[in-house]
């Protein structure tokens, strides 16, 4: 998924709190600088980030207890860092609050108000080095990846995950999605496993973070491993999600794996002959599409996802216009008519034709 949230841009604060402002003039004061914060206001834990990333957001913060961002356009009065807090609505932006911060040492104390004056609340932030924290989940690249890049997701995810079916699914608990294991399986294949998992949990924390009144069902995913080999291991993921915008929005995605190292497998490590347009014209040639899905497909940009099952080599397109997204069929082919374009040295022939 792309875009679920939405970029938040330096922009000229208000004056007036009842516009919605929260006073002061555009730009950061000189001593900010980029930085993970943690502490509490009007008692409740709260984490804050502040500095530019790559995503284009100046600012932000959560609520330890909910896990949702909140996005922080920043200003100044004097040497006084200002934080205009923002949510977006199905009818745009509303502001829900105003902090203003100063620094104490490394760390930061003021105060967070309503936008009309008649609340405000303590705020004491002490600095956090997250890239030192230890990893709560079992080691993978994806963790750490996140734990470099985006620290407020990984102190959200970065906690016991629940087992469920006899550890061959497992819940992340903050954002509710649910992935297959491999009970059994190599410790670097339920690694790869997780950091799919990391990836719609994050995609799914944003979801939320994007839209207010987003819920548990803003972002939905289901996997499942759909053939399981000696050598390989496929799954196939159909996820959904509303996160604002003109309507929903889905995507699939296929997985092929090695089962020793959780490593994607090409196509062409099983089927060297298997080009993209070789694919395309063998997808179309079996999908049955009537003339309107036809020409969607031959007059829009689209690829294919793989996944594997014991019926055959399963094919989706994927990234079509939402007008012909209901044309995106999955069609198999069968393991038999391909095996001429199977390599019969590679590593996962046999796991396919085991004679």
């Amino acid at each position: 998924m792309r875009g679920v949230m939405a970029t938040v841009g330096l922009a000229l604060l208000g004056t007036a709190a009842a516009q919605g402002g929260c006073g002061g003039e555009a730009g950061s004061p000189s001593w900010v600088k980029p930085g993970v914060f943690r502490g509490t206001l009007g008692g409740q834990a709260v984490v804050l980030e502040l500095g530019l990333r790559d995503d284009g957001e100046a600012a932000r913060y959560f609520y330890e207890r909910f896990g949702v961002n909140i996005r922080l356009k920043p200003g100044r009065v004097g040497t006084a860092l200002v934080l205009r807090e923002e949510v977006w609505t199905l009818a745009g932006i509303k502001v829900t609050g105003c902090l203003r911060l100063e620094r104490a040492g490394a760390s930061l104390r003021g105060s967070w108000s309503s936008p009309d004056g008649r609340t405000t609340l303590p705020v004491s932030l002490a600095p956090l080095d997250v890239t030192r924290l230890p990893l709560n989940l079992p080691d993978s690249p994806g963790l750490r990846r996140l734990r470099d890049a985006a620290p407020l997701t990984f102190l959200k995810l970065n906690r016991a995950w629940a087992q469920e079916a006899g550890g061959a699914r497992v819940r992340e608990p903050l954002s509710g999605v649910r992935y297959p294991r491999v009970p059994g399986g190599s410790a670097a294949l339920n690694a790869a496993l997780q950091d799919r998992q990391l990836e719609h949990a994050a995609n799914a924390l944003d979801c939320r973070a994007g839209l207010e009144g987003a819920g548990a069902d803003a972002y939905r995913v289901e996997a499942q491993v759909t053939l399981l080999r000696s050598r390989l291991v496929s799954l196939f993921e159909q996820a959904g999600y509303f996160c604002g915008g003109a309507h929903p929005d889905h995507f699939d995605v296929g997985l092929i794996l090695d089962r020793a190292t959780g490593r994607p497998v090409p196509l062409t490590a099983i089927w060297p002959g298997l080009t993209p347009a070789r694919l395309a014209a063998l997808y179309l040639a079996r999908s049955g599409a009537d003339a309107e899905c036809r020409e969607g497909l031959t007059g829009s940009p689209w690829e294919l996802t793989a996944h594997l099952t014991p019926q055959g080599l399963a094919l989706t397109p994927t990234g079509l216009p939402h007008v012909v997204g209901a044309c995106a069929k999955t069609v198999t082919l069968p393991f038999a008519p391909l095996r001429a374009q199977a390599d019969p040295r590679g590593l996962y022939f046999r796991d396919l034709y085991p004679r």
